[in-house]
């Protein structure tokens, strides 16, 4: 048995774009035939709703509300429901931060001010993993592509609001050139989407029954499939690669973009080295 999980969720209130609280997510997520979600509301120096003004616990209270109301309602109606966040740098790059929770956030203060790489090294000897969101994403607030090779444990190959598939087939080979796991996630924002949108999502042969789970599948390299759309991708039974996914040659890249190592330096290769 095969089991589905949300990876890449926004909840109204703490997410400036999100139009959704955290709980109004659930019932959908069970009637699509989710087995649970990841609640990933943006972080501080990404699109956070939450006011930079207030003291360090208090800011912390607040982001994890949407989280905690979601996980509420999922317990109620036996869903569910885990912790991370999405960090944003210089406006361009977004990481996907699994298996801290919210005490180890008011602990750590300073991570409001982290490079990747120091953001890469506490997470992962705080039992974490990062994940790299989209990273091929080209619109017009993102001044540059930048690829951080050496700060991540996985690639989101496959997201749900890209309007051009070509974001995601040069994921996808990024990816396996970098040889790290590749992820899916709808990066929804709006409860309304599981009806009238395409979700995606991370398949896994066994229950997630903590977020802790789910890191070591990533760092094991250990994920069954990826949920893309209306497509489902088994690892490990030869299916066909989703269409989105492949990459034909002729993707463009329309931005500047940055390859930086685990020292989170910029390393001056080419891009199309990675393809």
């Amino acid at each position: 048995m095969a089991y589905l999980y949300e990876t890449h969720l926004h909840t109204t209130g703490v997410s400036k774009c999100a139009v959704s609280l955290g709980a109004e997510y659930i019932a959908s997520y069970i009637d699509k035939g989710y087995s649970g979600m990841i609640v990933t509301d943006h972080f501080y120096n990404a699109n956070c709703a939450v006011s930079r003004k207030l003291p360090w616990k208090d800011w912390v209270d607040r982001f994890c509300r949407g989280y905690e109301e979601a996980k509420e309602e999922g317990d109620r109606q036996g869903f569910d429901v885990f912790f991370g966040w999405e960090e944003t740098f210089d406006g361009c790059d977004d990481y996907l931060i699994y298996g801290l929770d919210k005490s180890w956030l008011l602990d750590h203060p300073e991570v409001r001010h982290w490079t990747r790489g120091e953001q890469y090294r506490a997470v992962r000897q705080a039992g974490g993993c990062v994940v790299q969101a989209h990273p091929f994403r080209q619109r017009f607030y993102i001044p540059r592509v930048v690829l951080s090779a050496g700060c991540v444990d996985g690639v989101e190959a496959a997201n749900g609001g890209h309007e051009d598939v070509s974001f995601d087939a040069l994921a996808c080979r990024y990816a396996k050139k970098l040889g790290k796991p590749i992820t899916a996630g709808t990066d929804i924002h709006d409860a309304n989407a599981v009806y009238y949108g395409e979700i995606f999502g991370v398949y896994t042969d066994k229950k997630i029954n903590d977020i802790s789970d789910y890191v070591k599948m990533i760092l094991d390299d250990n994920i069954a499939g990826i949920k893309v759309g209306n497509d489902a991708f088994y690892y490990h039974d030869n299916s066909e690669e989703p269409e989105r996914l492949k990459f034909h040659g002729s993707e463009s890249v329309r931005i500047p973009v940055e390859i930086r190592d685990g020292e989170d330096r910029v390393t001056g290769k080419h891009w199309k080295e990675f393809l």
